[in-house]
């Protein structure tokens, strides 16, 4: 049985950083490719960041690029979003998703594992 968990989640002012992390059991998440999504009350959900497998390529969307970074720990068979510069507009439930096939894609559609999230709040 496939779990994932995502965890780091918190409140924190606007400036600061904050590192997320996915856990998983039943997959190896180094063999397949992860994105992080948020969601925020009233708003759709919003692929982020993604990773391809192994060494893969990484994505970003703009509203993240240069503050957020994706990377994979393989020995603990986890992977990380470290944030930075955080702002009031990057609050949100941070999901951590897994895709068995194909490649990285910000296309929540496409993931087949989902972790049940971390609240991100972000206000002074």
């Amino acid at each position: 049985q496939v779990q994932i968990v995502e965890s780091g989640g918190g409140l924190v002012r606007p400036g600061d950083s904050l590192r997320l992390s996915c856990a998983a059991s039943g997959i190896g998440l180094s063999y397949y490719p992860i994105g992080w999504f948020r969601q925020s009350p009233g708003k759709e959900r919003e692929g982020i960041s993604c990773i391809g497998s192994g060494n893969g390529g990484t994505y970003y969307a703009d509203s993240v690029k240069g503050r957020f970074t994706i990377s994979r720990d393989n020995a603990k068979n986890t992977l990380d979003l470290q944030m930075s510069s955080l702002q009031p507009e990057d609050t949100a439930v941070y999901y951590c998703a897994a895709r068995l096939r194909g490649t990285g894609t910000e296309l929540g559609s496409l993931y087949d594992y989902w972790g049940q999230g971390t609240h991100v709040t972000v206000s002074s």
